[in-house]
């Protein structure tokens, strides 16, 4: 019993690290567009932004969609690509 409590906990903690890692954009400082210009591409497709932050190298964007939905998303800082994007619970297409 100890041990396979043990097992779940080490995979759970590798599990969350490595998802973790995953979001990093590893992204030089110097090659970031400005967050206003990732706000502006949002507000000019319809979102409202609440927030925009750094973690983890990347933007992270608090949101409603132009559809009203709340939105959490990651963006990449060079590119805006969408690094993960998730919406909250209830919200659905």
């Amino acid at each position: 019993m100890k041990y396979a409590l043990m097992t779940t906990i080490l995979f759970a903690t590798l599990g969350g690290s490595a998802a973790v890692a995953s979001e990093d954009c590893n992204v030089p400082m110097a090659e970031w567009q400005p967050r206003e210009a990732l706000q502006k591409k949002l507000e000019d497709d319809g979102w409202k932004v609440n927030r925009i932050k750094t973690d983890g190298g990347c933007y992270e964007v608090g949101a409603n969609d132009d559809k009203g939905r709340r939105v959490h998303a990651t963006y990449d800082p060079k590119t805006f690509e969408v690094v993960k994007r998730e919406r909250e619970e209830g919200d659905e297409d």
